[in-house]
């Protein structure tokens, strides 16, 4: 309600002429008690029913994010960035280093070229 300058001295003149210039000072005051109090409760309200809308919505996000699945990210296969050397254990047990350290003298054994034959040197 927007009033204008001339709307109020017109307002005021009428509350001069009808109430009476005694009791004008006192009825004013009532009046303004009467608008701190109805501005007052209605902000009140207001400020209660943002708080409601608000514990609302945030029981809302909270059992949306409940029923919702949690969704991960595909599975990308996973390739080892090096791939380590023909021959070589790595993060084996012991036995698996073992096994191999027999296999490779075995296979060393195997490949050794025959020692050409000696002459025994004898005394007699």
């Amino acid at each position: 309600m927007n009033l204008g300058m001339p709307e109020m001295i017109f307002i005021f003149l009428l509350a001069l002429v009808v109430v009476g210039p005694k009791r004008l000072p006192g009825l004013a005051r009532q009046l303004g008690k009467y608008m701190a109090e109805f501005k007052r409760a209605s902000n009140e309200f207001k400020n209660q029913l943002e708080a409601e809308m608000l514990n609302i919505e945030l029981e809302e996000q909270a059992k949306k994010q409940a029923e919702a699945p949690k969704v991960l990210p595909p599975e990308e296969p996973w390739e080892p960035p090096i791939t380590p050397a023909q021959g070589i254990v790595s993060r084996g047990s012991a036995d698996d280093i073992s096994d191999t350290a027999t296999e490779t003298d075995s296979r060393a054994a195997a490949e050794a070229k025959p020692l050409p034959p000696t002459i025994s040197a004898s005394t007699d």
